[in-house]
């Protein structure tokens, strides 16, 4: 079959590469090219120079629905979505059937963040869903689903192209069962539907009075953006590994313990032990090297957040 591929960030990139290798890619739709970093330089997603390579056409549109006339001259026979980042309107799903790669068991976790969300939340299972796309949030008719499990200590950067790799596998799958009339579409059950929000930099904050294992959730979680962190003082720490320990009962949530070796603070209910941090200007650095260079003098964490 002949796809017109939508998709943006890497998510996008790995599906493409499986999908480019068994069918017909005619075209690349992804968001435009926006400032980035502190330089605030304008960045050209990569998968424009994966599509370019291959003699691809890449079509950067920031309204889809000024464009539906340019649409209709590309010559597929179906859109594919993995991760695009903008809902198709209705006047462009009707051009062409839309089939969706979604990295969650749907109904559960629709929406832009399902990956973080099955970590934030300490699920030990996940999923990859392959849905037709509707005019709605994630709500389309589920063709294919499979159960990922989650690693004690994965985290997003292991997990999501973990999820994207099986993703592009499921999808190659769905896409000859509609090319056979195999395909079998069975409806959501929207009464079991929860839904995720965007995410935010102040959402990384970590707030000590919450368990242990929450908090290594969210550093889970969080690890690529916006990144966990507390503040020490003057100065915000990035969290980049941490795990629950035991004990520390005399200390009270926000407390600090620190050795040359070690450095664990107090939540909630245990001790939540960082593995791997960063200061403002530094490099990540594991626990033992930032203790070398960087002296703790703090007894207690900031228990406000400072934004």
């Amino acid at each position: 079959m002949k796809i017109l591929f939508f998709g943006t960030p890497l998510f996008s990139e790995i599906v493409f590469e499986m999908l480019q290798e068994k069918h017909k890619i005619v075209g690349v739709v992804c968001q435009e090219d926006k400032r980035a970093n502190r330089g605030k330089k304008m960045q050209t997603p990569h998968i424009v120079t994966l599509a370019r390579e291959k003699n691809i056409p890449v079509f950067q549109f920031e309204k889809l629905k000024e464009h539906i006339d340019d649409f209709k001259k590309i010559d597929c026979d179906i859109f594919v979505t993995a991760s695009y980042g903008k809902m198709l309107p209705k006047e462009l799903l009707d051009l062409k059937m839309c089939i969706n790669v979604h990295p969650s068991l749907l109904p559960k976790y629709r929406g832009a963040t399902p990956i973080q969300s099955a970590l934030l939340n300490g699920d030990k299972i996940t999923g990859v869903t392959i849905m037709k796309t509707a005019v709605g949030m994630d709500d389309g008719d589920i063709i294919l689903q499979k159960e990922v499990e989650i690693g004690e200590r994965e985290n997003y950067l292991s997990l999501m192209p973990r999820l994207a790799k099986i993703g592009g596998e499921l999808l190659t799958e769905a896409i000859e069962k509609i090319e056979s009339g195999e395909a079998v579409f069975q409806k959501q059950d929207d009464e079991k539907a929860t839904y995720v929000k965007l995410i935010k930099k102040e959402d990384g904050f970590l707030d000590f009075n919450k368990t242990a294992e929450c908090l290594v959730n969210k550093v889970r979680a969080y690890v690529e953006f916006p990144v966990a962190f507390f503040f020490l003082g003057d100065e915000r720490v990035k969290v980049y590994d941490a795990e629950e320990v035991d004990d520390y009962e005399d200390l009270s949530a926000g407390d600090i313990f620190v050795s040359k070796k070690e450095f664990i603070i107090k939540a909630k209910d245990k001790g939540f032990k960082i593995l791997k941090c960063q200061v403002a200007g530094g490099k990540v650095l594991d626990i033992r090297d930032f203790l070398n260079g960087h002296k703790i003098e703090e007894k207690r964490v900031n228990d406000a957040p400072r934004f």
